[in-house]
């Protein structure tokens, strides 16, 4: 899963509009920079822990301007078979643009996701979602497509390509600080993620917010073969950091504290 938090965290840095100031009034700032520092129990990608169950640190840096361009970096650390025998990182470098369209949001950009320490997992993505209220709902429908690369699967060239649609809803209770969150994504075609399978992930839980700090907790997973998917990750061994009997794709509680800036 585009981790439901790491989606989260994005689409909050992104997403801020810009207004045409009254006239004699400050102008609106050119330039704009946002960020973000988390705290999670695991750091799970498409319902699937790149942590090897463990917790993480993470953070991001947007810098965003007037018109909607915006560049930006994330950050993870990682443990297990996440590493894919690097560093123990993930760095994501992003560039986009924004707009707002009537009551939609519209995002669009690409990120290149590196490994340090490992010049065999890089690679690229390019994204583009509609976010906006449905109702009292705040609705957002996604999509990552990673073109033919042959860092795709991990294991040399990959002749084809993968894409992963999702939709991530969120219901704020009136006069409280709750947002009941839900989560599915599909993912088709080659990755390393998904061993090359057809994999449904999902999340159901909720955010609490007081001022700039996010308390969310989760159920997340995927719909992966379980069978398949233990024995492969159980035959990666200790030379990946895994740790035999860590079901990495089947439902858990994350949960994750996030601060703003």
């Amino acid at each position: 899963m585009r981790k439901i938090i790491k989606t989260a965290l994005a689409s909050t840095a992104f997403a801020a509009a810009f207004a045409a100031a009254p006239a004699f009034a400050d102008e609106t700032p050119a330039v704009t920079v946002t960020g973000s520092a988390a705290v999670v129990t695991e750091y799970s990608l498409r319902g699937i822990s790149q942590s090897n169950l463990d917790p993480a640190v993470q953070a991001g840096l947007t810098l965003s301007t007037a018109p909607g361009f915006y560049v930006g970096t994330w950050a993870s650390s990682l443990a297990g078979n996440g590493t894919w025998g690097g560093s123990n990182m993930e760095l994501d470098l992003i560039a986009g643009y924004t707009k707002a369209v009537g009551a939609a949001t519209l995002d669009g950009g690409v990120v290149y996701y590196v490994y340090p320490g490992t010049t065999h997992h890089d690679y690229v993505e390019v994204y583009g979602s509609v976010s906006g209220k449905v109702g009292p709902v705040n609705a957002k429908l996604g999509t990552y497509w990673a073109p033919p690369q042959k860092n795709l699967t991990g294991f040399g060239p990959s002749k084809g390509n993968n894409i992963w649609v999702y939709t991530d809803l969120g219901l704020p209770i009136p006069n409280t600080p709750l947002t009941l969150k839900g989560h599915v994504g599909y993912s088709s075609g080659d990755s390393i993620y998904t061993l090359g399978q057809d994999v449904i992930d999902y999340g159901i839980g909720a955010d609490i917010t007081f001022s700039k700090l996010t308390l969310n907790v989760s159920y997340v997973g995927t719909d992966m073969n379980k069978t398949f998917a233990d024995a492969y990750y159980s035959n990666l061994g200790p030379a990946f950091g895994y740790e035999p009997g860590h079901k990495l794709t089947r439902g858990r509680v994350v949960a994750s504290l996030t601060a703003a800036f």
